[in-house]
C-alpha cells in the first residue's frame, strides 16, 4: 500500500471513528411541530452545531408536549427521560415565583437582545440555575437563556400613549401580566387563547395580549383588531437551555463552550429572523390602508415600566429567590439605560 492509499485509509477511519461517538441529544422544545421557529432551527442551525463540533454533537428538537407535559420538563431531564429542554420559562411559574421574574418581566425589556444580553452577561443564567436547581436538586445544568421576539399587543380601538390605556379591556393571562396592566389604568380580562379572536369581533375586550406580529397576523387577529401595537409594550417570553448535569459534565471543555455558543448564536440570529419578518407585515398592513400598526414614542414605554416596575417589586415578595431575580433584572436593565 502506497503511503497515500494508507494516509488516505487513516482520514477514512478516523472521520467514521468521530462520527459513530457522535453524542446525539434528545431536546425537547416548546414549539409546536411545524411552525417557522422549529423549521428555521432545524434547517438552519442544527447543521452549524454539527460544524462547530466537529460532529461530536448532534440535537434532536421535538415538539412541545411531545415526551413529557411541558411543565414536566426539568424533573424529565433530571431523570434522563429526555438529554434536555428547550422550553419557555413562563411553564415552571407555579413551581418557583423567580420563574416568573425570569421568564417574563412585563413591559420590561424593549428588545430580545437586551433580555438575552442579560442572560449572557448580566447574571441571568445564574439566576435561572439557582431557580431550576430550587425544583431539580442541582441535576439539571442551565446552559443558556432568553427570548427570541417581543409580542404585539392586537387592539379594536387605537391606543397610541400610555394614558389610553385608562378603561380599557384588555385579554391578559392572570398573575404578573394582568397586575401590570390593571396598575396601568386598563381593565384586565381573563380568557382563554382559544377565545380571543371572538372576544376581539364581538368588543367583548379592547385588547388582547396575544403573540408576535407575524402569528398575530397568520392567525387573523390584526383584521378584527386593526390598531396593533407594534413593537409590543408588554410580553417578552425567556426560554431556558437545560441538559441533563451528568451528560453536561461527561462532555468536554470545549463542546460544552460550543454548545453554549452555538444557542446564543442561534437566538440571536432568530430573533433578528423574526424582527425583519414582523417589520415587513408592519410596513405591509401600514400602506394598505386598513391597519394603523401604532408605535409607542420612548416616553410613554418609560412610563409603562416605571408602573410595571412597582408590581414586579410587589410579585417579588412572594420568595428571596424572586427578589434576588428582580435585583438581578434591575441591576442589568440600569447598566444598560433602562432604568437612571
Amino acid at each position: 500500500m502506497t503511503f497515500t492509499k494508507a494516509a488516505l485509509l487513516a482520514t477514512c477511519v478516523t472521520a467514521f471513528a468521530a462520527t459513530a461517538q457522535a453524542e446525539t441529544l434528545s431536546i425537547q422544545t416548546s414549539f409546536n411541530a411545524g411552525d417557522f421557529s422549529t423549521k428555521y432551527l432545524t434547517e438552519t442551525w442544527l447543521p452549524k452545531l454539527s460544524e462547530m463540533t466537529d460532529g461530536r454533537i448532534a440535537l434532536t428538537l421535538t415538539p412541545n408536549g411531545s415526551i413529557v407535559p411541558a411543565k414536566e420538563t426539568p424533573e424529565a431531564v433530571a431523570a434522563g427521560v429526555i438529554d434536555g429542554d428547550f422550553t419557555s420559562v413562563n411553564y415552571f411559574s407555579g413551581r418557583e415565583p423567580a420563574f416568573a421574574i425570569l421568564g417574563d418581566l412585563i413591559s420590561g425589556y424593549d428588545t430580545p437582545e437586551q433580555m438575552l444580553g442579560f442572560c449572557h452577561d448580566g447574571g441571568g443564567e445564574v439566576m435561572m440555575q439557582k431557580a431550576v436547581d430550587a425544583i431539580t436538586d442541582g441535576e439539571v445544568k442551565v446552559v443558556a437563556c432568553g427570548p427570541y421576539s417581543r409580542e404585539a399587543l392586537v387592539a379594536r380601538t387605537p391606543i397610541r400613549t400610555f394614558e389610553d390605556l385608562k378603561g380599557k379591556k384588555i385579554r391578559s393571562p392572570e398573575g404578573l401580566a394582568a397586575a401590570v396592566f390593571q396598575a396601568a389604568g386598563a381593565s384586565p380580562v381573563s380568557i382563554p387563547f382559544s377565545e380571543v379572536f371572538g372576544a376581539l369581533e364581538k368588543g367583548i375586550v379592547d385588547a388582547a395580549d396575544a403573540s408576535a406580529y407575524v402569528n398575530n397576523d397568520a392567525t387573523g387577529l390584526n383584521e378584527v383588531a386593526p390598531f396593533p401595537l407594534f413593537p409590543g409594550i408588554h410580553s417578552m417570553p425567556s426560554m431556558q437551555f437545560t441538559v441533563n448535569r451528568e451528560t453536561w459534565d461527561a462532555l468536554s471543555p470545549q463542546d460544552q463552550t460550543a454548545l453554549r455558543d452555538w444557542w446564543y448564536e442561534a437566538m440571536y440570529a432568530m430573533a433578528g429572523e423574526v424582527a425583519k419578518k414582523d417589520k415587513e407585515l408592519a410596513a405591509r398592513d401600514n400602506a394598505g390602508g386598513k391597519i394603523e400598526v401604532i408605535d409607542w414614542a420612548q416616553a410613554d414605554r418609560d412610563k409603562m415600566r416605571a408602573v410595571a416596575r412597582v408590581q414586579w417589586e410587589d410579585y417579588a415578595k412572594k420568595s428571596p429567590l424572586a427578589k434576588e431575580a428582580l435585583d438581578a433584572n434591575i441591576a442589568y436593565m440600569t447598566k444598560i439605560g433602562l432604568f437612571k
